[in-house]
């Protein structure tokens, strides 16, 4: 068990060690004062200039106050290290018991000197994603987004993580780009669908629901690369191809969208674009004229 500080009191020899301790000290210390009075007073009998006066007397006093401290640090010095050997495994103690809340203080310090986010953003740290709506020294608080990684409404439910997880764990900013991000989302298809329509429905459909704010967007992301030294990305609808697998087609949606609607706008694209076709290959093939079979 650590030493308490009742422990530490009764474990020294008050009766004996620190009664010697002190009469050493005082001896001490008077022996000082009269050798510095002694000094004093023949410094100014025997030295006649007043600026070399002040200086000897200056340079005495400085050398009285270190032989004092240096004497009395000999003179308390086996005491000092039995007390500062406790106090060192009291504090110990104390770093082990709050080592949580150590963790999230630094935690605290480390999101606040980097800017990692503010309150409003939208992060993800680990499993857990949402809209910051609170941050104090020891928690962050986050109104969950979802579902899923890719979902971008709120499940009305709030989530307290606490600030150690800044210090092990990166932090994703999806609002760092403040007013307008570029969002991005998947639309799965096998290879034998008809994905080539789907891509050109979806360019269109991307490009119709962003006209009304490209412009605005464009010239926000050239304040804001300018600002961080970086280059201006294009904020047109894109649509890129992935194939994951051999029988699979992913068409990756790039989009602008302001940061508050990038799930209605993800939405929107999808009701125009398969509101009435769904470009799998059985509509394909049931849309194409029949042949007639052969005569036997």
């Amino acid at each position: 068990m650590l030493p308490s500080f009742e422990q530490l009191y009764q474990g020294i020899d008050w009766s004996t060690s620190v009664a010697a301790l002190l009469l050493s000290s005082s001896i001490f210390i008077a022996v000082l004062l009269v050798l510095r009075l002694l000094l004093v007073r023949f410094i100014q009998r025997s030295i006649r200039s007043v600026d070399l006066r002040r200086r000897w007397l200056v340079q005495s006093r400085n050398g009285f106050l270190l032989l004092l401290l240096f004497g009395l640090v000999l003179i308390w010095g086996e005491a000092l290290r039995t007390l500062a050997l406790s106090l060192v495994a009291i504090a110990v103690a104390v770093v082990v018991a709050t080592k949580e809340l150590l963790m999230c203080l630094t935690g605290s310090i480390l999101k606040s000197g980097a800017g990692a986010f503010s309150i409003g953003d939208r992060i993800q740290v680990k499993d857990f994603r949402g809209d910051v709506i609170d941050q104090s020294l020891l928690a962050t608080t986050l109104l969950e987004v979802g579902p899923g990684r890719n979902g971008h409404q709120r499940t009305g439910r709030m989530t307290v993580i606490p600030n150690s997880l800044f210090v092990s764990e990166p932090v994703i900013n999806e609002s760092y780009t403040d007013n307008y991000v570029l969002h991005v989302f998947t639309v799965p298809f096998m290879r034998v669908d008809n994905w080539q329509a789907a891509r050109h429905a979806l360019l269109q459909a991307a490009e119709r629901h962003c006209r009304d704010y490209l412009e605005n967007a464009r010239r926000h992301m050239q304040k804001l690369n300018e600002r961080q030294g970086l280059s201006t990305p294009s904020v047109e609808p894109r649509i890129s191809i992935q194939v994951p697998m051999a029988e699979e087609v992913h068409l990756v949606v790039r989009i602008p969208a302001r940061s508050s609607e990038r799930g209605m706008i993800e939405q929107a694209i999808l009701n125009d674009v398969f509101a009435n076709e769904d470009f799998t290959a059985s509509d394909d093939a049931s849309s194409a004229p029949q042949q007639p079979a052969p005569q036997a």
